[in-house]
Protein backbone atom coordinates (compact mmCIF):
# COMPACT_ATOMS: atom_id res chain seq x y z
CA UNK A 1 0.00 0.00 0.00
CA UNK A 2 1.19 3.45 -0.29
CA UNK A 3 1.38 5.73 2.39
CA UNK A 4 1.18 9.90 2.38
CA UNK A 5 5.01 9.92 2.42
CA UNK A 6 5.43 7.65 -0.38
CA UNK A 7 2.34 9.55 -2.64
CA UNK A 8 4.61 13.09 -1.81
CA UNK A 9 7.55 11.76 -2.06
CA UNK A 10 6.21 10.37 -5.70
CA UNK A 11 4.82 13.59 -6.49
CA UNK A 12 8.02 15.27 -5.86
CA UNK A 13 9.77 13.07 -7.50
CA UNK A 14 8.97 14.59 -10.99
CA UNK A 15 9.27 18.68 -9.42
CA UNK A 16 11.85 18.79 -6.37
CA UNK A 17 14.29 16.58 -7.32
CA UNK A 18 16.40 18.76 -10.52
CA UNK A 19 19.79 18.19 -9.51
CA UNK A 20 21.81 17.77 -12.55
CA UNK A 21 25.57 18.10 -14.01
CA UNK A 22 25.36 18.89 -17.47
CA UNK A 23 26.73 22.56 -18.62
CA UNK A 24 24.76 24.77 -20.69
CA UNK A 25 25.74 25.26 -24.24
CA UNK A 26 28.33 27.86 -24.53
CA UNK A 27 26.89 31.34 -25.73
CA UNK A 28 27.81 32.44 -28.93
CA UNK A 29 30.17 35.62 -28.47
CA UNK A 30 29.85 38.82 -29.08
CA UNK A 31 30.80 39.93 -32.39
CA UNK A 32 31.86 43.51 -33.30
CA UNK A 33 30.32 45.26 -36.49
CA UNK A 34 29.67 48.12 -38.43
CA UNK A 35 26.51 49.82 -38.10
CA UNK A 36 24.59 48.57 -41.50
CA UNK A 37 25.76 44.84 -40.22
CA UNK A 38 24.49 45.03 -36.49
CA UNK A 39 20.89 46.35 -37.95
CA UNK A 40 20.33 43.25 -40.37
CA UNK A 41 21.75 40.65 -37.80
CA UNK A 42 18.67 38.69 -36.52
CA UNK A 43 17.97 38.72 -32.91
CA UNK A 44 18.48 35.75 -30.49
CA UNK A 45 15.99 33.54 -30.07
CA UNK A 46 14.38 33.99 -26.87
CA UNK A 47 14.57 30.37 -24.73
CA UNK A 48 10.25 29.02 -24.28
CA UNK A 49 9.25 28.97 -20.97
CA UNK A 50 7.11 25.99 -21.34
CA UNK A 51 8.15 22.74 -20.57
CA UNK A 52 6.59 19.41 -22.06
CA UNK A 53 8.35 16.17 -20.64
CA UNK A 54 7.20 12.74 -20.86
CA UNK A 55 7.48 10.18 -17.83
CA UNK A 56 7.37 6.44 -17.85
CA UNK A 57 8.03 4.40 -14.69
CA UNK A 58 7.83 0.64 -14.21
CA UNK A 59 7.67 -1.84 -11.24
CA UNK A 60 6.41 -5.42 -9.79
CA UNK A 61 4.08 -3.42 -7.69
CA UNK A 62 2.21 -0.63 -9.92
CA UNK A 63 3.12 -2.07 -13.37
CA UNK A 64 3.90 0.24 -15.99
CA UNK A 65 3.02 3.69 -16.38
CA UNK A 66 3.08 6.71 -18.40
CA UNK A 67 2.58 10.28 -18.17
CA UNK A 68 3.93 13.76 -18.86
CA UNK A 69 4.89 17.00 -17.05
CA UNK A 70 3.71 20.11 -18.43
CA UNK A 71 4.96 23.40 -16.69
CA UNK A 72 5.84 27.23 -17.54
CA UNK A 73 8.97 28.79 -16.16
CA UNK A 74 9.20 32.82 -15.01
CA UNK A 75 11.16 34.98 -12.94
CA UNK A 76 9.59 37.37 -10.59
CA UNK A 77 13.36 39.19 -10.74
CA UNK A 78 16.49 38.66 -11.79
CA UNK A 79 18.97 37.56 -9.52
CA UNK A 80 16.70 35.31 -8.73
CA UNK A 81 16.22 31.23 -9.86
CA UNK A 82 13.34 31.00 -12.40
CA UNK A 83 10.08 29.90 -10.58
CA UNK A 84 7.77 27.47 -12.19
CA UNK A 85 4.34 26.06 -11.99
CA UNK A 86 3.77 22.68 -13.12
CA UNK A 87 1.22 19.81 -13.72
CA UNK A 88 2.17 16.23 -13.89
CA UNK A 89 -0.38 13.15 -14.23
CA UNK A 90 0.06 9.39 -15.03
CA UNK A 91 -1.77 6.27 -15.95
CA UNK A 92 -0.60 2.82 -15.74
CA UNK A 93 -1.71 -0.29 -17.26
CA UNK A 94 -2.88 -1.34 -13.60
CA UNK A 95 -5.90 1.35 -13.84
CA UNK A 96 -3.68 3.51 -11.46
CA UNK A 97 -4.04 6.96 -11.73
CA UNK A 98 -1.62 10.37 -9.93
CA UNK A 99 -2.46 13.84 -10.96
CA UNK A 100 -0.11 16.44 -8.87
CA UNK A 101 -0.24 20.64 -9.26
CA UNK A 102 2.89 22.11 -8.11
CA UNK A 103 4.44 25.71 -8.21
CA UNK A 104 8.10 26.52 -6.96
CA UNK A 105 8.60 30.04 -6.37
CA UNK A 106 12.18 32.33 -5.66
CA UNK A 107 12.30 36.39 -5.45
CA UNK A 108 14.42 38.33 -3.94
CA UNK A 109 17.19 37.08 -5.24
CA UNK A 110 16.31 33.63 -3.92
CA UNK A 111 16.44 34.61 -0.69
CA UNK A 112 12.67 34.20 -0.04
CA UNK A 113 11.54 30.34 -1.68
CA UNK A 114 8.06 28.91 -1.28
CA UNK A 115 7.03 25.62 -2.56
CA UNK A 116 3.47 24.52 -2.91
CA UNK A 117 2.01 20.88 -4.22
CA UNK A 118 -1.44 19.71 -4.50
CA UNK A 119 -1.92 15.81 -5.35
CA UNK A 120 -4.57 13.40 -6.27
CA UNK A 121 -4.70 9.85 -7.08
CA UNK A 122 -6.11 6.27 -6.71
CA UNK A 123 -4.06 3.08 -7.10
CA UNK A 124 -5.24 -0.23 -7.50
CA UNK A 125 -3.54 -3.65 -6.13
CA UNK A 126 -3.66 -6.98 -6.32
CA UNK A 127 -2.15 -9.43 -4.32
CA UNK A 128 -1.30 -13.46 -4.33
CA UNK A 129 -0.34 -13.93 -1.25
CA UNK A 130 -1.62 -10.57 0.94
CA UNK A 131 1.13 -10.01 3.43
CA UNK A 132 1.51 -13.86 4.37
CA UNK A 133 -1.69 -15.15 5.00
CA UNK A 134 -2.14 -17.22 2.14
CA UNK A 135 -5.58 -14.80 0.39
CA UNK A 136 -5.93 -13.67 -2.81
CA UNK A 137 -6.79 -9.81 -2.03
CA UNK A 138 -7.69 -6.58 -4.11
CA UNK A 139 -7.09 -3.55 -2.81
CA UNK A 140 -7.25 0.70 -3.23
CA UNK A 141 -5.61 3.13 -2.19
CA UNK A 142 -6.77 6.77 -2.40
CA UNK A 143 -5.34 9.71 -1.42
CA UNK A 144 -5.40 13.13 -2.08
CA UNK A 145 -2.51 15.43 -0.61
CA UNK A 146 -1.48 19.38 0.21
CA UNK A 147 1.99 20.22 1.05
CA UNK A 148 2.84 24.27 1.76
CA UNK A 149 6.53 25.36 3.03
CA UNK A 150 7.66 28.82 2.93
CA UNK A 151 11.62 29.47 3.61
CA UNK A 152 13.57 33.15 4.81
CA UNK A 153 17.05 33.42 4.09
CA UNK A 154 18.58 34.74 7.54
CA UNK A 155 22.11 34.29 6.97
CA UNK A 156 24.85 33.79 4.31
CA UNK A 157 23.30 30.14 2.95
CA UNK A 158 21.01 30.04 5.79
CA UNK A 159 16.90 29.65 5.66
CA UNK A 160 13.95 29.41 8.40
CA UNK A 161 10.67 28.66 7.55
CA UNK A 162 7.30 26.92 7.94
CA UNK A 163 5.64 24.20 6.76
CA UNK A 164 2.42 22.55 6.77
CA UNK A 165 0.18 19.76 5.26
CA UNK A 166 -2.93 17.76 4.83
CA UNK A 167 -3.74 13.94 4.11
CA UNK A 168 -6.86 12.12 3.03
CA UNK A 169 -5.93 8.80 2.86
CA UNK A 170 -7.34 5.02 2.91
CA UNK A 171 -8.00 2.04 1.44
CA UNK A 172 -10.80 -0.12 -0.39
CA UNK A 173 -10.49 -3.50 0.28
CA UNK A 174 -13.14 -6.89 -1.43
CA UNK A 175 -12.11 -9.24 1.22
CA UNK A 176 -13.09 -9.46 4.70
CA UNK A 177 -10.04 -10.88 6.11
CA UNK A 178 -7.98 -8.84 4.40
CA UNK A 179 -9.79 -5.89 6.44
CA UNK A 180 -9.31 -7.19 9.80
CA UNK A 181 -5.68 -7.92 8.76
CA UNK A 182 -5.46 -4.07 7.66
CA UNK A 183 -6.91 -2.81 11.12
CA UNK A 184 -4.78 -5.38 12.96
CA UNK A 185 -2.00 -3.10 11.09
CA UNK A 186 -2.96 -0.23 11.46
CA UNK A 187 -3.04 0.19 7.46
CA UNK A 188 -6.75 1.39 7.02
CA UNK A 189 -5.54 4.98 6.34
CA UNK A 190 -6.38 8.34 8.25
CA UNK A 191 -6.89 11.99 7.37
CA UNK A 192 -4.96 14.82 9.92
CA UNK A 193 -3.65 17.75 8.83
CA UNK A 194 0.12 19.31 10.41
CA UNK A 195 2.49 21.79 10.74
CA UNK A 196 6.06 21.85 11.40
CA UNK A 197 9.43 23.74 11.07
CA UNK A 198 12.32 23.96 8.39
CA UNK A 199 15.58 24.87 8.72
CA UNK A 200 17.78 24.98 5.46
CA UNK A 201 21.64 25.35 4.48
CA UNK A 202 21.75 25.82 0.74
CA UNK A 203 25.65 26.48 -0.44
CA UNK A 204 24.62 25.02 -4.16
CA UNK A 205 26.33 27.47 -7.16
CA UNK A 206 22.49 26.33 -9.23
CA UNK A 207 19.23 25.37 -7.72
CA UNK A 208 18.49 23.30 -10.44
CA UNK A 209 21.95 21.42 -11.83
CA UNK A 210 24.40 22.28 -8.98
CA UNK A 211 28.06 21.49 -9.60
CA UNK A 212 29.33 21.92 -6.32
CA UNK A 213 27.87 22.67 -3.07
CA UNK A 214 25.68 21.23 0.03
CA UNK A 215 21.89 21.52 0.73
CA UNK A 216 21.11 20.03 4.50
CA UNK A 217 17.59 20.58 5.62
CA UNK A 218 15.85 19.25 8.49
CA UNK A 219 12.19 19.58 9.25
CA UNK A 220 9.12 18.03 11.45
CA UNK A 221 5.26 17.57 10.71
CA UNK A 222 2.91 17.78 14.40
CA UNK A 223 -0.24 15.81 12.93
CA UNK A 224 -2.64 17.02 15.27
CA UNK A 225 -6.67 16.00 15.69
CA UNK A 226 -7.06 19.73 16.43
CA UNK A 227 -5.67 20.13 12.86
CA UNK A 228 -8.56 17.84 11.37
CA UNK A 229 -6.69 14.51 12.38
CA UNK A 230 -7.91 11.63 13.82
CA UNK A 231 -4.43 10.47 15.57
CA UNK A 232 -1.68 13.01 17.18
CA UNK A 233 1.55 12.13 15.94
CA UNK A 234 4.95 13.50 14.76
CA UNK A 235 7.15 12.59 12.02
CA UNK A 236 10.66 14.10 11.63
CA UNK A 237 13.18 14.48 8.30
CA UNK A 238 16.65 15.39 7.82
CA UNK A 239 18.78 15.12 4.54
CA UNK A 240 22.09 15.72 3.52
CA UNK A 241 23.11 16.13 -0.24
CA UNK A 242 26.89 17.13 -1.77
CA UNK A 243 27.83 17.61 -4.84
CA UNK A 244 32.19 17.57 -5.97
CA UNK A 245 33.19 18.25 -9.05
CA UNK A 246 36.09 16.02 -9.95
CA UNK A 247 37.22 16.42 -13.30
CA UNK A 248 35.51 18.66 -16.43
CA UNK A 249 33.07 15.96 -17.36
CA UNK A 250 32.38 14.08 -13.93
CA UNK A 251 30.30 14.71 -11.45
CA UNK A 252 29.83 12.79 -7.86
CA UNK A 253 26.68 13.25 -5.83
CA UNK A 254 25.67 11.82 -2.96
CA UNK A 255 22.98 11.71 0.11
CA UNK A 256 22.30 11.04 3.42
CA UNK A 257 18.70 11.39 5.02
CA UNK A 258 16.52 9.75 7.60
CA UNK A 259 12.65 10.00 8.63
CA UNK A 260 11.82 8.99 11.89
CA UNK A 261 8.17 9.05 13.36
CA UNK A 262 7.04 9.16 17.36
CA UNK A 263 3.16 7.60 17.89
CA UNK A 264 2.43 6.94 14.53
CA UNK A 265 -0.09 4.64 12.78
CA UNK A 266 1.66 2.02 10.58
CA UNK A 267 -0.03 3.96 7.28
CA UNK A 268 2.46 6.60 8.13
CA UNK A 269 5.32 4.20 8.90
CA UNK A 270 9.00 5.44 6.81
CA UNK A 271 9.74 3.72 3.79
CA UNK A 272 12.49 3.02 1.15
CA UNK A 273 13.49 6.20 -0.86
CA UNK A 274 15.57 4.27 -3.36
CA UNK A 275 15.46 2.97 -7.02
CA UNK A 276 13.99 -0.17 -7.72
CA UNK A 277 11.76 -0.02 -5.05
CA UNK A 278 7.74 0.61 -4.20
CA UNK A 279 7.40 3.30 -1.80
CA UNK A 280 5.12 1.92 0.59
CA UNK A 281 6.07 -1.77 0.25
CA UNK A 282 8.43 -1.95 3.30
CA UNK A 283 7.49 -0.32 6.42
CA UNK A 284 9.05 0.86 9.49
CA UNK A 285 8.62 3.53 12.14
CA UNK A 286 12.34 4.94 10.79
CA UNK A 287 14.23 4.88 7.88
CA UNK A 288 17.77 5.78 7.20
CA UNK A 289 19.36 5.99 3.72
CA UNK A 290 22.73 6.36 2.10
CA UNK A 291 23.14 6.85 -1.85
CA UNK A 292 25.64 7.83 -4.41
CA UNK A 293 26.08 8.63 -8.28
CA UNK A 294 28.23 9.50 -10.61
CA UNK A 295 27.63 11.30 -13.44
CA UNK A 296 29.25 11.57 -17.14
CA UNK A 297 29.21 14.25 -19.09
CA UNK A 298 29.52 12.33 -22.60
CA UNK A 299 28.78 15.07 -25.98
CA UNK A 300 27.14 17.94 -26.26
CA UNK A 301 23.58 17.44 -24.25
CA UNK A 302 24.40 14.00 -23.09
CA UNK A 303 25.67 12.05 -20.37
CA UNK A 304 25.74 8.69 -18.40
CA UNK A 305 25.21 7.70 -14.53
CA UNK A 306 25.83 4.89 -12.05
CA UNK A 307 24.50 4.45 -8.78
CA UNK A 308 24.37 2.76 -5.63
CA UNK A 309 22.57 2.82 -1.98
CA UNK A 310 21.28 1.24 0.93
CA UNK A 311 18.56 2.02 3.40
CA UNK A 312 17.78 0.73 6.41
CA UNK A 313 13.95 0.16 8.05
CA UNK A 314 14.46 -0.18 12.47
CA UNK A 315 12.30 0.79 15.19
CA UNK A 316 9.79 -1.73 16.61
CA UNK A 317 12.05 -4.26 16.94
CA UNK A 318 13.91 -4.06 13.86
CA UNK A 319 17.43 -2.96 13.77
CA UNK A 320 19.98 -1.88 11.37
CA UNK A 321 22.48 -5.09 12.31
CA UNK A 322 19.99 -7.39 10.86
CA UNK A 323 20.77 -7.75 7.44
CA UNK A 324 16.63 -8.69 6.88
CA UNK A 325 16.04 -5.06 7.63
CA UNK A 326 19.14 -3.72 4.57
CA UNK A 327 17.86 -3.03 1.16
CA UNK A 328 20.10 -2.32 -1.49
CA UNK A 329 19.95 -0.67 -4.96
CA UNK A 330 22.34 -0.90 -7.91
CA UNK A 331 21.67 0.72 -11.46
CA UNK A 332 22.60 2.65 -14.30
CA UNK A 333 21.40 5.47 -16.42
CA UNK A 334 21.41 8.55 -18.63
CA UNK A 335 20.74 11.99 -18.91
CA UNK A 336 19.67 14.78 -21.43
CA UNK A 337 19.92 18.03 -21.15
CA UNK A 338 16.30 19.86 -21.81
CA UNK A 339 16.94 23.27 -21.27
CA UNK A 340 20.23 24.84 -21.26
CA UNK A 341 19.18 28.28 -19.99
CA UNK A 342 18.01 26.89 -16.85
CA UNK A 343 20.31 23.48 -16.91
CA UNK A 344 17.10 21.47 -16.80
CA UNK A 345 17.43 17.82 -17.50
CA UNK A 346 15.41 14.48 -18.22
CA UNK A 347 17.25 11.15 -16.66
CA UNK A 348 16.14 7.52 -17.15
CA UNK A 349 17.51 5.00 -14.53
CA UNK A 350 17.39 1.03 -14.50
CA UNK A 351 18.27 -0.28 -10.99
CA UNK A 352 17.84 -3.30 -8.91
CA UNK A 353 16.82 -4.41 -5.84
CA UNK A 354 16.83 -7.04 -3.62
CA UNK A 355 15.07 -9.99 -4.86
CA UNK A 356 12.47 -9.55 -7.41
CA UNK A 357 12.38 -5.49 -6.54
CA UNK A 358 13.78 -3.55 -9.87
CA UNK A 359 12.32 -0.39 -11.52
CA UNK A 360 12.79 1.92 -15.11
CA UNK A 361 12.06 5.53 -14.88
CA UNK A 362 12.37 8.24 -17.16
CA UNK A 363 11.39 11.54 -15.09
CA UNK A 364 12.06 14.74 -15.05
CA UNK A 365 15.42 15.70 -13.45
CA UNK A 366 17.81 13.80 -11.31
CA UNK A 367 16.38 11.36 -8.72
CA UNK A 368 18.39 13.90 -6.32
Amino acid sequence: MFTPKQWQSLALACTFAIPGYLHASSEASNAEGDTAAAETAAPAKKPSPWLLVPTVSSNPKVGSSVGFLGGYLYKIDPASTSSMVALNATYSDTDAVIASLFGRTYWDGDRKRLIALLSNGKIPNDYDDYLGSGQEVSTTDNMKFAFLRYLHNIHSDWFIGAQAAYTNYFIDVDNAIAGEILSELGLAGYTSGAVGLATTFDSRDNQNSPQAGMLFNASNLAYRESLGGEQDFDTYRAQFKHYISVSKRGLLAYRVQGRWTDDAPASAYSSIGLRGYTRGQYLAPNSTTIEGEYRWHLKERFGINVFAGVTCLYGDKKHCDDSENLYTSVGVGGQYLLKPSEQIVISFDIAKGEGENHGLYVRFGHSF
